[in-house]
């Protein structure tokens, strides 16, 4: 069984800053992608970032030169750090991870539960 967690949530400013973190834990081979997505009220859940093993970095044109993905190998773990944050940001963000369970090329994807970030004006 894999379990994905966010944490790191909360309410801010508009112009602060938040940092997620989201560890997965079990048993599996390895992690594969790792990235974050967030649903705002009423709009599509939409991917923010991505992360492969090697450090490969994708993000969302709308997040670009304001939030920064990294991710520590050795626990599993991924983090959004997210700068100049803007009342539009305000969504939960899930983390989702592509996870290979045995030496075998399969992946399977893990969802964590989400974590509420509010930005004000």
């Amino acid at each position: 069984q894999v379990q994905v967690v966010e944490s790191g949530g909360g309410q801010v400013q508009a112009g602060g800053s938040l940092r997620l973190s989201c560890a997965a834990s079990g048993t599996f081979f390895s992690i594969n992608v790792m990235e974050w997505y967030r649903q705002g009220p009423g709009i599509a859940r939409d991917l923010v970032a991505s992360i492969t093993r090697t450090g490969s970095t994708k993000y969302a044109d709308s997040v670009k030169g304001r939030i920064t993905i990294s991710r520590d190998n050795a626990k599993n773990t991924v983090y959004l750090q997210m700068n100049s944050l803007k009342v539009e940001d305000t969504a939960v963000y899930y983390c989702r991870a592509e996870v290979q369970k045995t030496s075998a090329p399969n992946n399977y994807q893990y969802w964590g539960q989400g974590t509420q970030v509010t930005v004000s004006s």
